[in-house]
């Protein structure tokens, strides 16, 4: 086996690298994933690319009773507690795809992929 011969086979595994990670991340882009709080009173649906899909508030929440004084506090926390939810939710799962590709490399602790 020649140089060339080992350079080639290392840039073909480059490149079948560079496809599984690209793949990867079409995956993650187009998951879905949900978020909640409240005890489910708030659902929030958010892609992989951090966009909200949707976002569902319980009719209990909505009531004029609910809405007066704190209420619409309360009701933007729930809001911003379930948005913060969909988010980890997301990189979990970022994290989770990543390592699978990652699995049996050795990699510096704190390294990330891609580059």
């Amino acid at each position: 086996m020649t140089m060339k011969d080992g350079f080639g086979g290392l840039m073909k595994q480059a490149q079948q690298m560079q496809e599984k990670v690209q793949k990867i991340q079409d995956e993650i882009a187009k998951a879905v994933v949900f978020g909640e709080s409240g005890a489910g009173l708030v659902k929030v649906e958010m892609t992989g690319r951090h966009d909200v899909k949707r976002i569902d508030i319980d009719d209990s929440l909505l009531t004029e009773d609910s809405l007066a004084s704190d209420g619409k506090e309360v009701l933007e926390d729930l809001i911003a507690s379930a948005v913060n939810d969909a988010v980890r939710k997301v990189e979990k799962n970022q994290k989770d795809k990543m390592s699978e590709l990652t699995s049996g490399i050795p990699l510096p602790p704190g390294f990330k992929l891609p580059f």
